[in-house]
């Protein structure tokens, strides 16, 4: 089948012969991009809490002295992955593990690592920021009552700050998406490398990359508003019961809410 002329035919063409390589290649970006921000959000929460651990003079020297060492290797780490591009971390890290420690990565694990602790160093900034914006007195009760620092964060702060933060894990999702490209270059062969070989088998570049932009489109619009949903449902009703049976638990008295059957009824 000889390549059509005019614009529409050669997208058809193009699905024709190769839409099932460009459909795994968008599954590739998208098992990365869910992965990696999966467990750079784990390092980026493990990083935020560590990050928040307060020294104070009364706590001993060694204690703070290795606080301090552990927050400024952190902070190094934060610093270089948010400082630099994605495309030269992918390079360095891909090469140099070689050239320098002799460690071979594979290129799938090499795709999901760097996308790990990229994603893991913009969350430590999130996750540090979610956790300062809870009310400071939240954190004082928690350790009234004889809580680590550790429990606080488990069971008092981070649920609250977890649903603050969630437009930026949903947001570091799509940008995962769309930044899975930069891997083609160590070899990763996602959508974009996917879209490349399809472009010079038949000079189609135009038309290979239409179909590529409007696929991206179609991942990253149809994330967002499943996690606008996820959202929604994190915020729970907009009106609610006490979830108790204590009448001495109500301060102003029980409140009844209109049944909508008895509504009907009448």
């Amino acid at each position: 089948m000889s390549l059509p002329s005019d614009f529409f035919g050669r997208i058809i063409f193009i699905l024709h012969d190769y839409g099932l390589a460009l459909l795994r290649g968008a599954g590739k970006t998208m098992a990365i991009a869910v992965v990696g921000t999966i467990i750079g959000c784990i390092i980026g929460f493990a990083v935020g809490i560590v990050q928040t651990i307060p020294v104070s003079k009364n706590d001993n020297l060694a204690k703070r002295f290795l606080l301090n060492v552990v927050k400024f290797i952190l902070n190094v780490y934060v610093e270089i992955f948010r400082g630099t591009p994605m495309m030269v971390q992918a390079m360095f890290i891909f090469f140099g593990s070689s050239a320098l420690f002799n460690i071979n990565m594979s290129i799938a694990f090499a795709a999901y690592f760097i996308v790990s602790i990229n994603t893991g160093a913009y969350m430590a900034e999130t996750v540090r920021g979610g956790i300062l914006s809870i009310d400071p007195g939240q954190t004082e009760g928690a350790k009234a009552i004889g809580m680590t620092h550790f429990q606080t964060m488990v069971n008092v702060i981070m649920p609250q700050a977890l649903r603050n933060i969630m437009p930026q894990i949903g947001n570091n999702l799509i940008i995962n998406i769309k930044d899975t490209c930069v891997l083609s270059v160590i070899g990763v062969v996602e959508l974009f490398y996917s879209t490349k070989d399809v472009a010079g088998a038949y000079y189609t570049y135009f038309e290979a990359f239409t179909i590529a932009m409007i696929m991206y489109f179609i991942l990253t619009f149809a994330c967002s508003r499943i996690l606008r949903h996820w959202e929604k449902k994190m915020d729970g009703p907009d009106s609610y019961d006490l979830a108790t049976t204590d009448t001495l638990a109500y301060t102003s008295g029980l409140v009844k809410f209109p049944d909508p059957k008895e509504k009907e009824d009448k």
